[in-house]
């Protein structure tokens, strides 16, 4: 496939952007901040992504992409084992920044705001049919998994406080693990 120039310099941007985010987060950092931490202006940023908000959308949608792929080579006959593997890739302290981004986000969407609306409710949907893509897999459950990696990445991100986290997203392997035992 032959990219053209202006997709191939928004990839590098929002790569760019996504390591800048991951490290520093966003705040209330303009476009000009932004622009000027990867190296170009904020003309170039508006060009590519055409708003501040379009952009941070751009942002979380790269990195769910990302995570979704990761899911998707994880996947196993082991839910317990499948939610401790991806459970350990989104805890790590360099996500931090980009969860807060993806919960600011998320909550602007909630809210009725103007373009994050766009992110709901595709933000649940893609992760339910990528997860539903196995017969074997109960909706609930799916939907169940989603809400608790989410509620504890919000713990996470607001409290830092990784050993409670941890712990709670190991008694939920725990009752994943004892679920398949009995049902198996």
């Amino acid at each position: 496939m032959v990219r053209t120039p202006d997709l191939a310099r928004r990839r590098e941007l929002l790569d760019a952007l996504v390591t800048e985010c991951a490290e520093n987060g966003i705040g209330g950092r303009s476009l000009r901040e932004l622009a000027d931490a990867v190296g170009t202006s904020h003309r170039m940023l508006l060009h590519h992504f055409g708003s501040r908000e379009e952009l941070l959308l751009a942002v979380v949608d790269d990195v769910e992409r990302k995570q979704m792929a990761l899911l998707h080579e994880l996947t196993s006959d082991d839910g317990g084992q499948e939610f401790a593997a991806m459970w350990t890739h989104l805890r790590r302290p360099e996500l931090r920044g980009l969860e807060r981004l993806f919960f600011e986000c998320y909550a602007r969407g909630a809210q009725g705001e103007s373009p994050f609306t766009g992110m709901l409710p595709a933000a649940v949907d893609r992760w339910l049919a990528l997860a539903q893509a196995d017969s074997d897999v109960n909706p609930a459950m799916a939907r169940l998994g989603l809400a608790v990696t989410r509620g504890l990445l919000l713990d996470l991100a607001g409290t830092n406080d990784d050993a409670g986290v941890d712990a709670a997203a190991q008694h939920f392997i725990g009752l994943i693990t004892a679920r398949e035992n009995n049902s198996g």
